[in-house]
């Protein structure tokens, strides 16, 4: 009798235990308090009585004198994003930890702005969606597609947050689809619906593998190739038709060529020696629209080799007389003709015998 007295007084014991021990650590762990930017915020700390005497801490500094206290309640007022943080309240005299909380400080989310895509007709399509102001504190997204009054399967994207897949339900389809997407955070939430028809979202990805190549002897032409895009699914019932442009990097007027059904093209018209940026779109032959641009190439049409410059040497050859313009030092001096010195001395006396004559004529 007196052991199971002692045993069920030891059961209540170590339920009011347990129960203290909960309800300690329920206030000892921090609990998340969201509230709108700009607005008054109210804290509690704990279930404390309204005549409780406490203190406050925010990331471990004592609250600013500003702030106002009523009992076990903290008022903030017009928050903004620096009171984001860690608040705790301590009940005095001992300044025992009763509550902690964490801060956020948000907006409620606007309406989504969403596309959709199909770069795999007619396999499927995709949707993006992103929010056009932030929210700062978490949001999360809700997608609804209706087809024919029917909710569609939402693949989410493994890698792409704010994305999902959708396949179609059936092929040349006139029923429109309806995407539906839902922003949601702590403090509200907003819906954009974007409504489309299956042809106006067809949209390849770019060609691959691009590639652009001089052709010897041509100094006017380049060869470019290229592959249709990966992603699209069934090149050969649904084919694509290209659209090619070119121009020079010294000018920045391009020159354009559509082609149907064909995955090659020769240049003919490219300026000789001069270096080329090319670039190629693809469009499904019937629907949708043209892709972006692929990743550009670089190209110089052939230019010749120019000829290898060679050195001239002095040969000299046996029956051949070289002759020096400068006469060497040892060879004899020509001796001058003898009408040369006469010439001179009647010049030197000229005129003595100019006088003479003169002279005796009087």
């Amino acid at each position: 009798m007196m052991a199971n007295l002692v045993t069920s007084l030891c059961c209540v014991v170590l339920a009011a235990v347990v129960v203290a021990y909960a309800q300690r650590r329920s206030q000892l762990v921090a609990r998340n308090q969201y509230e709108r930017r700009g607005s008054d915020v109210t804290m509690q700390c704990g279930s404390l009585e309204s005549d409780a005497s406490v203190s406050w801490k925010v990331n471990g500094t004592d609250i600013e004198a500003q702030h106002q206290l009523n009992g076990p309640k903290l008022i903030l007022t017009q928050v903004d994003l620096d009171h984001n943080g860690l608040y705790s309240c301590f009940q005095n005299p001992h300044g025992e930890r009763r509550d902690t909380i964490f801060l956020h400080i948000g907006i409620p989310p606007q309406e989504p702005k969403v596309t959709c895509r199909s770069n795999t007709y007619p396999k499927g399509f995709y949707c993006s969606w992103h929010l056009t102001h932030p929210t700062y504190i978490p949001s999360s997204f809700e997608v609804d597609v209706q087809h024919n009054q029917h909710s569609l399967y939402v693949q989410k994207d493994a890698v792409h947050k704010n994305r999902c897949h959708v396949q179609f339900p059936e092929v040349f389809s006139s029923s429109p689809y309806k995407v539906n997407v839902t922003a949601v955070n702590a403090l509200g939430k907003a819906s954009s619906t974007l409504s489309f028809e299956e042809s106006s979202i067809v949209k390849p990805d770019p060609p691959e593998r691009v590639t652009a190549s001089p052709i010897r002897l041509n100094p006017r032409r380049l060869e470019v190739s290229w592959h249709s895009p990966a992603t699209w699914p069934d090149i050969d019932t649904f084919p694509l038709k290209y659209f090619l442009r070119y121009r020079p990097l010294i000018h920045d007027r391009w020159q354009h060529v559509e082609l149907l059904d064909s995955t090659s093209h020769t240049i003919t018209d490219a300026y000789a020696g001069k270096e080329y940026i090319i670039q190629i779109a693809a469009k499904d032959t019937e629907i949708g629209t043209w892709s972006d641009w692929s990743v550009a190439v670089h190209a110089t049409p052939w230019i010749e080799d120019p000829l290898p410059i060679t050195t001239t040497t002095e040969v000299d050859f046996p029956n051949e007389t070289k002759t020096s313009p400068i006469p060497s030092s040892k060879a004899p001096q020509k001796a001058e003709p003898p009408v040369g010195r006469a010439a001179r001395a009647v010049t030197f006396f000229s005129p003595l015998l100019l006088g003479m004559m003169l002279l005796f004529m009087w």
